[in-house]
């Protein structure tokens, strides 16, 4: 104001005003919009205005509301204080509990008298408007007027809004004495707005004039920015090669901001603007076109994230109200018949064309990023028209359409290719970001060498420049004068918003009445200064630019429609490729925050990091919060863990859907593995002999089955495979998956091809216990030659997902495949180690036991004897010979395979521990045996004292048996070590080798080298892994040991001629064994002995000494058989013979010269040819 009373325009900084009052309403309206959705949900509303006791005094508070004092008359009265008395008693926590609630809506009145004093303020400015000149200054003014319009209409959907002021008022007058100040223009805020639109048209009544100049500056702009697709192909909107001369001029409009000003906010202010100045609509034709035009496009419209209001019916309900506005009406009606039956298919072919020009621009940047310097304006039009799009279909999907006469087509409102448009926003985002340089020095040079030297021209022609105005520009001139290309190679950071923020002030100044100079007369100054801005923002703010044209944040409030169109995706392959656009989304989530309304920012208590998978990412600590409107409201609105979890979800969805196809795709390649496996060829051998022997007869031949390879031959390349489908599915999914290596989303980082790799890990670990297939009831399980056939196959498929994605493929194999070498992976889950050595243990060489399967020597390998291989459940042969063992030794590896000779270990141990019972009850008999082995008589007679002899032997058969399994473990794991690690073979067998055993390398030394040596698969006279289990046994009294070690000895040496009395106990020379596997004893005596006296005695020598002792016993009571006169007792005679010189071939203590010394050679050659006499005969 002046001194003389009058208005100064240029100092009522209204550029100032309306900038804040625009970002204040938007938190207002973020604020308002959270109490409305706790108010409306059981769960997260206050408790005590659900409780049942407090129902009465709710009701009659909201029925005498505002009047709520309780020095009120009517507030004594008995029935009225009971009711009232519980209020009473929760006073403090009603007052904390709707604190917030209440001054968010003394913030909204507050907010309500500022936006009416600046909207007086403008009209006695008498402001003129104008969208293609004064564009921020319009825009901000109908921005306002929507905000605060929106804000009204969402107050007025707050049904508790009463009881929440009511009910605070009341308790706050218990508290101190008296009401609030500000309830009593509060509680009559909230009577005067029960009917919003009444009375928001009559507040709106004294500012017509300029809404409606504003509105009408858009009949330059929305009619041709709301045209058909049609007419967008015939002007070939948007494309970069419709003039090939001119692809390198920059793109250029009279009204830059304009172009890419969101269709949507256009209709807004059109449709509530003349709503509240209806009277317009009776005095201008234009404004008849730009009403009708914005009603025939929608029949919602939004008001706040996914608040929307039903344009029509809302219309209808003012109109019919006014008199003479039938007319009108019918209008309106006709409009909604239309809308309904129309917008939907105008809104599809638009999308369609979209999808087809936004493509050509993602590939032409991509191609040539230098174009994104003169065509950003096509980038940023594009990325507003699609916006515009996407959201027009989200509000029309989820809000059904009126029930008119006419109803909508519902394949209108579901765009399954949607998701292509979505990416190559994305894609488009994308290249803003990575280019971001690239057009920081195009327009940097364009702000120095163009637009400056016009400005200045163009402000130095001026017929008419006030001081105030000429010092604004003449800064606009020296900061772009004061521009280059190196700060742009430098990295230094523009702020140009001071610049922006200058002209914003300069259009309030230009625009009021009684300026010196007046925009609307100058208007290339105008339309200079908005292409300057908008350069300006090329240099300073894409990513602000890209947020006002391309935002999808409302995708947050709609939840269903988000995961539907996900879905959707993956289901279609065609459009698989671009799923990633739905994270990506996600990252959008945080821009529709305000700072207003923080409880939507921060974290609640319960820890995200626990449902969360991210790779890189950092996770913050939530902290507590006392206020329950703060927990409460992030608990159900909370944005933040919302793109999160939204996030997660897609990324680990799609993963899944790779993981799937992937499966089949290796399912399919096991299949045809298995048919090149050898047992598959008998059935074509057994053909082509049956064809063969009857070629010349008139007898139908068999037909030849279809062989290996035959799928990949086609007629046709029209012929599509099942698994050319799953190929593509798998491509196109994972150039998705591939798009990004990260994705940001709230300070946490996804990365995609970790989502795929811990799934395949996790997949790969099912699959290979899953191809074990075995059957814990039946003892069934795959060969494991079969099994790594499979695993072969399946790795195969899992190497190419590598032409497809950047995955280390080789780091899924170590981090699967170690496990498996465990008996328990990191789940805790059995593996095929464990499956395998159980099988081994429990099944294989448990039936060993009953006679019906035999250990050869020959055949290296576990042998059914007695039975039809084909009839048994258990074809031993096929598990141990040397192939089989080497598949296994594959599969398990080093680790694994030391496993399951540790777990043969712990057999034995277990044996030998029942071996040392038994000799203990013995004890003082084989000591006897032990001193007096020259001496037949007395041996004769204290061995018939001796008890559990059977035992003795069943149990040191059995260590051999396992031990025999063992070796064949063993040699099968050096045979595969050599193949895959010759050259670390051969160090190992060189250091086992020239190791010496001196005094100085003690047996602790020589030991560890036999670990290493027995860990690759070598043989050692001493096996460690039996020493380590036996060791375990040891008791504090050495000598006790060592004197049960060796009497064990003599209990084995003099329980052999027993073994003749066995009719099993012949010995097999064409399996080289005995039928009932005493020809294990070999290895049973040698590396028993070999492992006790390691562990008891003194070394070598102690064993020697030992063994030595052993073949002289043994030999002693062998030699008593040849007087035997029973023929029971003679018939094995010869076999068990054979014992001896097997004993002496297996030991590296004993020599033949020391058997010949104790047993005569001659023996056992006529022992050899008797029992190959023998088999012959059988």
């Amino acid at each position: 104001m002046s001194r003389t009373g009058q208005l100064i325009p240029s100092q009522q900084k209204l550029a100032e005003k309306l900038t804040v009052l625009n970002d204040r309403a938007m938190g207002m309206l973020t604020r308002i919009y959270n109490i409305k959705k706790a108010c409306g949900d059981v769960k997260s509303k206050p408790a005590f205005l659900s409780d049942k006791n407090l129902e009465g005094a709710i009701k009659f508070i909201v029925r005498k509301f505002p009047h709520v004092d309780s020095k009120n008359n009517y507030w004594t009265m008995p029935f009225v204080q009971s009711q009232l008395q519980q209020v009473n008693n929760i006073k403090g926590e009603i007052m904390k509990q709707l604190s917030l609630y209440y001054f968010t809506f003394v913030d909204v009145m507050d907010f309500k008298d500022h936006v009416s004093e600046l909207l007086t303020t403008m009209d006695a400015c008498n402001v003129h408007f104008d969208i293609t000149t004064n564009y921020d200054l319009t825009k901000g003014y109908l921005d306002l007027i929507i905000s605060y319009v929106s804000l009204m209409l969402l107050l007025a959907r707050i049904d508790d809004r009463k009881a929440v002021l009511g009910l605070y008022n009341y308790a706050h007058d218990l508290t101190h004495g008296k009401v609030d100040q500000n309830f009593a223009r509060l509680g009559q805020m909230i009577l005067d707005y029960e009917q919003p639109l009444k009375k928001l048209q009559e507040e709106f009544t004294p500012h017509s004039k300029l809404v409606a100049c504003a509105l009408l500056s858009l009949h330059q702009v929305y009619p041709r920015r709301n045209l058909p697709a049609e007419q967008w192909r015939q002007a070939q909107m948007l494309s970069l090669v419709s003039a090939p001369g001119q692809m390198l001029n920059p793109a250029q409009s009279e009204t830059m901001p304009c172009e890419y000003l969101s269709v949507e906010t256009m209709e807004k202010w059109i449709i509530f603007g003349f709503l509240l100045c209806h009277g317009q609509l009776t005095q201008s034709d234009s404004a008849v076109q730009l009403w009708r035009l914005a009603l025939s496009g929608n029949y919602v419209i939004t008001l706040f994230r996914d608040e929307v209001l039903y344009i029509h019916k809302t219309v209808e309900g003012v109109f019919e109200g006014i008199k003479g506005y039938s007319k009108r009406v019918t209008e309106t009606k006709e409009c909604a018949n239309y809308a309904v039956v129309n917008a939907g298919p105008f809104h599809r072919e638009r999308r369609a064309f979209l999808r087809t020009a936004l493509k050509e621009l993602v590939m032409i940047l991509a191609d040539q990023p230098g174009l994104l310097g003169p065509k950003a304006l096509f980038v940023f039009m594009g990325l507003s028209f699609a916006r515009d799009e996407v959201l027009w279909l989200l509000r029309h999907s989820e809000n059904p359409a009126p029930k008119l006469n006419k109803r909508p087509n519902p394949v209108d409102y579901e765009d399954r290719q949607l998701p292509e448009l979505l990416y190559y926003m994305e894609e488009l985002r994308g290249l803003l970001r990575k280019y971001n340089q690239v057009m920081q020095r195009y327009y940097v040079q364009y702000l120095n060498g163009f637009d400056s030297i016009v400005l200045n021209n163009l402000v130095q022609n001026l017929s008419v420049c006030p001081e105030d105005e000429s010092i604004i520009m003449s800064s606009f001139v020296n900061t772009m004068n004061g521009l280059s290309v190196k700060q742009v190679e430098e990295g230094e950071i523009f702020d140009f918003r001071g610049m922006r923020l200058d002209w914003f002030r300069l259009q309030a100044y230009t625009s009021v009445s009684r300026a010196q100079l007046v925009l609307r007369e100058n208007p290339d100054l105008a339309r200079l200064m908005n292409t300057i801005t908008f350069h300006t923002y090329m240099v300073d703010s894409l990513d602000e630019m890209a947020k006002e044209t391309s935002d999808l944040s409302n995708f947050c409030f709609y939840g269903r429609l988000f995961e539907q169109y996900f879905q959707w995706c993956l289901e279609t392959p065609s459009q698989m490729r671009y799923s990633i656009s739905f994270p990506l989304i996600c990252s959008h989530f945080m821009n529709c925050t305000h700072e207003i309304c923080p409880e939507e920012v921060v974290k609640p208590m319960l820890s995200y990091k626990q449902n969360l998978r991210t790779a890189g990412g950092s996770t913050r600590e939530r902290k507590s919060q006392d206020t329950s409107f703060c927990d409460r409201q992030s608990k159900r609105h909370h944005i933040g863990d919302r793109s999160l979890s939204q996030a997660n979800f897609f990324l680990d969805e799609m993963a899944k859907e790779a993981k799937n196809i992937i499966t089949s795709i290796c399912d399919e390649q096991c299949k045809l593995g298995d048919q090149l496996l050898p047992k598959n060829a008998a059935k074509t051998i057994s053909i082509a002999i049956e064809r063969k022997r009857n070629q010349n007869k008139a007898k139908k031949l068999p037909q030849e089955p279809d062989k290996p390879g035959r799928e990949s031959m086609r007629r046709s390349r029209t012929d599509v495979t099942s698994m050319d489908k799953l190929y593509l599915m798998l491509t196109e999914l994972c150039s998705a998956i591939n798009y990004t290596p990260s994705i940001q989303v709230w300070e946490h980082t996804f990365a995609p091809r970790e989502y795929l790799t811990q799934h395949l890990e996790s997949r790969f670990t099912k699959a290979l216990v899953g191809m074990v297939m075995y059957n814990p009831d039946s003892g069934e399980i795959a060969k494991p030659s079969e099994l790594l056939n499979s695993v072969e196959a399946y790795m195969g498929v899992l190497q190419t997902i590598e032409n497809y994605v950047h995955l280390d493929i080789t780091r899924v194999f170590n981090n699967v495949l170690l496990q498996q070498t465990q008996p328990q992976d990191s789940h805790g889950d059995k593996t095929i180690t464990a499956l395998y050595t159980n099988w081994y243990l429990e099944v294989l060489l448990r039936r060993v036991s009953t006679g019906q399967i035999m250990f050869s020597p020959n055949r290296h390998a576990f042998v059914n004897v007695g039975v039809d291989p084909n009839q048994v459940a258990v074809n031993a042969e096929e598990f141990s010979d040397i192939s089989e063992l080497r598949s296994l030794a594959e599969l398990l590896g080093p680790y694994g395979m030391k496993f399951l000779n540790e777990s043969l270990m712990w057999h034995i141990s277990s044996q030998v521990a029942e071996l040392k019972k038994l000799v203990t009850q013995n004890k003082d008999v084989l000591t006897t045996l032990r001193t007096h082995f020259d001496k037949p008589a007395l041996m004769a007679e204290h061995f018939n004292r001796l008890r559990d002899v059977d035992n003795v032997l069943k149990r040191v058969t059995i260590v051999g048996v396992i031990l025999s399994f063992k070796t064949l473990a063993q040699e099968a794991l050096n045979d595969v070590l050599k193949k895959r690690i010759p050259f670390l073979m051969s160090s190992i067998i060189d250091f086992q080798k020239h190791f010496p055993e001196t005094p100085e390398n003690n047996m602790v030394r020589v030991e560890i080298v036999n670990e290493m040596a027995s860990a690759a698969g070598l043989p050692c006279d001493v096996d460690p892994a039996l020493c380590a289990a036996l060791r375990v046994q040891k008791s504090e009294n050495p000598d006790d040991d060592y004197k049960i070690a060796c009497l064990l000895m003599v209990f084995i040496a003099v329980s052999l001629p027993m073994l003749s009395l066995d009719s099993q106990s012949s010995f097999r020379a064409d399996l080289e064994g005995h039928t009932n596997n005493i020809h294990c004893l070999a290895k049973a005596v040698n590396s028993i002995a070999a492992a006790m006296f390691t562990i008891y005695g003194k070394g070598r020598v102690t064993i020697e000494e030992r063994l030595k002792e052993f073949l002289a016993l043994a030999s002693s009571s062998l030699l008593k058989l040849g007087q035997e006169t029973d023929k029971l007792a003679l018939r094995s005679r010869e076999s068990v013979y054979l014992l001896l010189d097997q004993i002496v071939r297996e030991s590296p203590f004993l020599t033949m010269d020391l058997l010949e010394s104790c047993f005569p050679y001659a023996l056992l050659r006529n022992s050899y040819h008797a029992v190959l006499r023998q088999d012959n005969r059988m």
